[in-house]
């Protein structure tokens, strides 16, 4: 059986990519990958507790959290395809006229 420590740093080490996946790119699609990403850390992590402690709760909260990312992908990818339709451009550096 696989030690619960193993899955807490497979889950650091995920979210650690998106953040910085996040950070580091300027595109908005990688961003939004890397936004799932952070997600499923946090559902291997939910994942992971809810074995250890057998209690389904943490299962009923990762269900939640992918039909969250599923409405999340839908709305960032239609807010992408808006966005390139008007400035031809997925770059965050590009698009100057969304400030305020």
């Amino acid at each position: 059986m696989v030690p619960l420590s193993w899955y807490m740093v497979l889950s650091m080490v995920v979210f650690a990519i998106g953040v910085f996946g996040f950070l580091s790119r300027k595109n908005v699609i990688i961003m939004f990958i890397s936004i799932e990403l952070m997600l499923n850390a946090v559902n291997i992590n939910l994942i992971s507790l809810s074995h250890y402690l057998q209690d389904m709760r943490g299962q009923i909260l990762a269900f939640f959290v992918i039909a969250v990312a599923a409405a999340e992908a839908v709305i960032g990818l239609a807010i992408i395809i808006a966005l390139f339709r008007n400035k031809a451009t997925v770059h965050v550096d590009e698009v100057k006229e969304m400030q305020g």
